[in-house]
């Protein structure tokens, strides 16, 4: 079973986000910020069937391009979905595992590029 990482700060957009991605995928975990992700991608079994990470550009703490490194340094290949804020664009991150979207975008359409994405790595979509 693919497991998609949600890392949201604001309970609201979790909740919202949360709803959309739930409808198409049977486990979907959610972090406050990046530090925590870091802590589940380093627990072999978490990490074994994470098939996807969607994250905000600007997180608490490390966040934005240096958090996809250190998460590719980690799992190389990983796909990550970056919700951009304006402040960025997709050329501040690098390869071919990140598709950037900028905001304002709603939870569907995240949920529809989180299933491109998991499905073009090979994995079910629920």
């Amino acid at each position: 079973m693919t497991i998609i990482l949600l890392i949201e700060d604001d309970p609201l957009q979790a909740f919202v986000r949360m709803s959309a991605l739930e409808k198409r995928f049977h486990d979907v975990q959610r972090v406050a910020d990046a530090t925590e992700a870091l802590c589940l991608v380093e627990q072999p079994p978490f990490a074994e069937h994470l098939g996807l990470v969607i994250s905000g550009s600007h997180l608490p703490g490390l966040g934005g391009p240096a958090f996809v490194d250190e998460l590719h340094a980690r799992m190389p290949g990983l796909p990550v979905l970056v919700v951009g804020d304006g402040f960025e664009t997709a050329g501040d991150y690098k390869g071919q595992d990140v598709r950037f979207l900028s905001r304002p975008i709603g939870a569907e359409d995240i949920a529809n590029a989180a299933s491109e994405m998991v499905i073009q790595n090979g994995h079910k979509v629920a």
